[in-house]
């Protein structure tokens, strides 16, 4: 048996809050039409920080968190599809900003908004060849620089922000059996490319997305209990994707899971893609409720279509 447990969190969110009745203000929609179809009341969006900022800033946090310096690094995967630069990565600009080990494996993952699920599942298998033993899984995104303003279903739902964790790989600690994976479809939920002449920007069918969530859910919630041999009890605390809040109150019905073990945070951040799980992983971190010995079991869904599941414990 061997594995990884997380020892540190951290967060970052932009200065910058954008409520619904600011948005009212710009397309036509309004705070009730938001909040009644999402569970969004505000979001944060980048002004002055940039996408490294976010990055280094709740990694730097997570460290401190963890009790571990930069130099005990021995990996760094951010999950992100809207960093800085095509090249370099975030990772290498991480690398960069926290003075980590030249001999860091660092890189950037798109998974979407499952992305988190994919990097800590890697950051598993690389830390168990990694000369040092430690890693940072970021999630980070600032969905702002590609938002179509003139789509009132897609520009009200997404903000910006960063969470990471630091993991520990030991040959004692479990796996989290993670669960990963996709099927390839540009035309539901996605950011549109380069081949075309407009700027990059979010589009999303609406109904489809919201059909494919809901079964994509439980789905990885069974698939990763079957894997540990556990069961809905055996789960301390569950962690969904913040896309929107009547997807995770519907998992929550079906599986009978009581309110003080889940949590939303969706209201405060919208759907921050990559960053929406390690946000909420950091929020629950620090209110203390979850802790040393906490089964946390991660469920992530988004464009791709790609969705993920893992059962990860705190250290």
């Amino acid at each position: 048996m061997s594995g990884i447990k997380i020892r540190g969190t951290g967060r970052f969110a932009p200065a910058k809050i954008v409520t619904n009745d600011d948005l009212a203000k710009i397309v036509d929609t309004s705070d009730e039409w938001i909040t009644t179809r999402t569970g969004i009341q505000t979001r944060h969006h980048c002004t002055t920080e940039t996408h490294t900022d976010m990055c280094v800033g709740a990694a730097r946090q997570a460290l401190e968190n963890a009790g571990i310096s930069p130099e005990d690094i021995g990996a760094c995967v951010v999950a992100t599809f809207s960093s800085d630069y095509l090249s370099p990565s975030a990772a290498c600009m991480v690398q960069r900003g926290l003075g980590l080990p030249h001999d860091a494996v660092c890189f950037d993952l798109n998974a979407a908004c499952s992305g988190f699920l994919f990097a800590i599942h890697t950051m598993e298998c690389l830390l168990a060849q990694a000369p040092r033993k430690y890693g940072l899984v970021i999630g980070a995104e600032m969905l702002s620089r590609f938002i179509n303003w003139e789509d009132r279903g897609t520009c009200v739902l997404f903000g910006d922000g960063a969470g990471a964790v630091v993991v520990e790989w030991r040959e004692d600690y479990p796996s989290i059996h993670a669960v990963l994976g996709c099927h390839g479809d540009p035309d539901m939920l996605g950011v549109t490319g380069a081949e075309k002449p407009e700027p990059a920007r979010i589009f999303m069918h609406g109904q489809p997305t919201f059909k494919f969530a809901v079964k994509a859910v439980p789905y990885c919630i069974d698939q990763v209990l079957e894997k540990a041999h556990m069961t809905i009890e055996d789960v301390d605390f569950f962690v969904f994707h913040q896309a929107n809040a009547r997807i995770i109150d519907f998992a929550a019905k079906k599986y009978h899971i009581p309110p003080e073990k889940y949590y939303k945070n969706i209201q405060k951040y919208g759907n921050t893609s990559a960053a929406s799980i390690p946000l909420v992983i950091s929020e629950l971190h620090d209110l203390g409720k979850v802790g040393p010995g906490s089964r946390v079991l991660l469920v992530g869904f988004g464009g791709g279509l790609t969705w993920g599941g893992a059962l990860v414990e705190f250290a």
